[in-house]
């Protein structure tokens, strides 16, 4: 399942651990996106090479969130601090890792994501306020776990400048995506209610950036957070 030409690749996840789905029913709610429907915990990791084709991770401290304006002008320019991930999503990193196949001449950053967004009836959740995007990382793994009682979240990727996405699809639960976040951009449609009752769908979203390009620590905030960012 390596990345191809076109800059993506869609795969099957392993079995997802009950424990781990379960994660996602004590989510807090995400303070800076979705207006109400985004349930959303963060964690930051240092990847470097381990024995064979294994991989260590290292949690690093945590620290609040900063992105920059050109890649979220949603909520991108400030501070957003969230709740660390408590689940272990290794397992399924991992097997994105594998995919990409990660250069192990140097360390890696990744930032993990752990979102559930929700859709009730005349109330879609929005999946990507921020409308078509790069991430600003060099690669990104969105893994759907879940989809329940939802329509809607087709993905949707776009070459530089296009005006129409080159490839869109649904993806299932058990089924993520790599990207090639510096070739193509991507968005994804709202999710909305199938039925009468809310829905939610559930995912997690890793962004991989060289250690060198780090997305941690002061220097990075201060970058993310100057006016000349965007």
């Amino acid at each position: 399942m390596p990345i191809g030409t076109q800059g993506f690749t869609v795969f099957d996840l392993p079995a997802v651990p009950t424990e781990l789905l379960d994660s996602y029913d004590d989510l807090p709610v995400d303070d800076y996106m979705g207006n109400g429907t985004r349930f959303k915990r963060f964690s930051q990791y240092r990847l470097s090479p381990g024995e064979g084709d294994a991989w260590n991770f290292a949690l690093l401290p945590h620290r609040d969130y900063t992105a920059y304006k050109k890649f979220n002008k949603a909520a991108g320019g400030i501070r957003r601090t969230y709740e660390p991930i408590e689940a272990d999503f290794t397992g399924l990193i991992s097997r994105g890792i594998d995919g990409i196949g990660l250069d192990r001449g140097e360390d890696w950053q990744i930032n993990v994501h752990q979102n559930r967004t929700r859709a009730e009836a005349g109330r879609p959740g929005p999946l990507t306020p921020e409308g078509v995007h790069h991430d600003g990382h060099e690669f990104v793994m969105i893994a759907v776990l879940r989809r329940k009682d939802v329509g809607g979240g087709e993905t949707r990727l776009w070459k530089p400048g296009a005006d129409e996405p080159f490839w869109t699809g649904t993806l299932q639960a058990g089924e993520a995506v790599l990207l090639d976040d510096k070739a193509i951009a991507h968005d994804v449609t709202d999710v909305v209610a199938d039925g009468e009752g809310p829905g939610h769908r559930d995912i997690v979203i890793v962004a991989f950036s060289r250690w060198q390009h780090k997305w941690y620590g002061d220097e990075h905030d201060s970058s993310a957070l100057s006016e000349d960012a965007g």
